[in-house]
């Protein structure tokens, strides 16, 4: 029987609670160097964009309820996380640490230091791992946590862990119920993934390649049953990002025919902005625009068993 101590962290990225909330969550997004490498004056420029910025994101986030729902989705994940390994023999608890809003990092890292826990397990919420997302938190993490870093233990990635996949497959299928019946078989699956740009994969960000393998894995265990298409959205700024981008493929799927659209969003893990506002508000309207007759986003893991049933085997694999 475990006898020790142990802590689990959810890292997430977090997302403004209010529309007041909304400018000072972007100024901490715009000030990640993981994210926006300025040689100079980063803070003056984090000012700036994100006062521009805010009116704009502020209408998005009306049409959602008012704030994000990926701090209520991460509490949740983060209670049945903690149920579930309660069953255990272990002593471990769970916390949340968002990188750009609350709880933070460093108060999480703050309150963690002072229980003395025997080993420290950073979970992220982000299956895939790139440098602006897992990456920054770990950096993060790292700034604010003075205690004894060989008791941490790091996970960076689980795109293929067999729970996640198996998640991402029973949400698709209750997602095609929505269908009329008589097109369910002429359902194209569209992965929606978040894209970076195209210097970070030259730079040996792995993330691209993660996510083109959790695709290639949920298909497997469909035995391909659908057409499917791989594609990138929430593009920020001039910079060449990877491509083809959701937008670009609505429209090139219409005009080949396909008329049927379930929309995958492959990288995340909980409901939020580029969700709820982007795929399932900004570009149904796109849809409609070029004929669409079905066009349905699935719903985030959120508090799917079988999800949280992957991070309780991640963290018992790694104790």
């Amino acid at each position: 029987m475990l006898k020790n101590k142990f802590a689990v962290v959810l890292l997430n990225l977090g997302g403004p609670d209010s529309l007041n909330a909304i400018q000072p969550f972007l100024y901490n997004l715009f000030s990640d160097p993981d994210i926006f490498k300025i040689p100079f004056g980063q803070e003056y420029f984090a000012k700036i964009i994100s006062k521009s910025r805010a009116p704009k994101v502020a209408e998005e986030y009306k049409l959602i309820g008012g704030n994000s729902p990926i701090n209520k989705w991460t509490e949740v994940q983060r209670v049945l996380l903690e149920d579930e390994l309660s069953k255990t023999s272990a002593s471990i608890n769970v916390f949340t640490a968002m990188r750009y809003w609350k709880p933070s990092i460093k108060e999480t890292a703050a309150i963690i230091e002072k229980k003395n826990y025997d080993k420290i397990i950073l979970l992220p919420l982000y299956p895939h791992y790139s440098i602006t997302t897992t990456g920054s938190s770990f950096n993060e993490w790292n700034r604010h946590y003075k205690d004894d870093e060989l008791k941490l233990i790091y996970i960076k990635n689980y795109f293929t862990h067999r729970k996640y996949i198996d998640a991402l497959n029973k949400r698709i299928d209750e997602t095609l119920l929505r269908f009329p019946e008589d097109v369910r078989n002429n359902v194209q699956l569209v992965f929606s993934a978040h894209g970076t740009p195209i210097s970070l994969v030259k730079k040996g960000d792995p993330y691209s390649d993660q996510i083109s393998e959790t695709v290639r894995e949920v298909l497997i265990e469909r035995n391909y049953s659908h057409q499917h298409y791989l594609c990138y959205q929430s593009k920020v700024g001039p910079m060449k990002w990877l491509e083809p981008s959701t937008e670009s493929m609505i429209k090139e799927l219409s005009v080949k025919g396909h008329k049927h659209l379930l929309i995958i969003p492959i990288s995340f893990v909980s409901d939020h902005v580029e969700t709820l506002f982007e795929l399932d508000i900004e570009y149904r309207h796109i849809a409609e625009e070029v004929g669409i007759e079905n066009y349905f986003v699935m719903t985030g893991l959120n508090d799917s068993p079988i999800f949280i049933e992957a991070l309780k085997e991640l963290v018992l694999e790694h104790l």
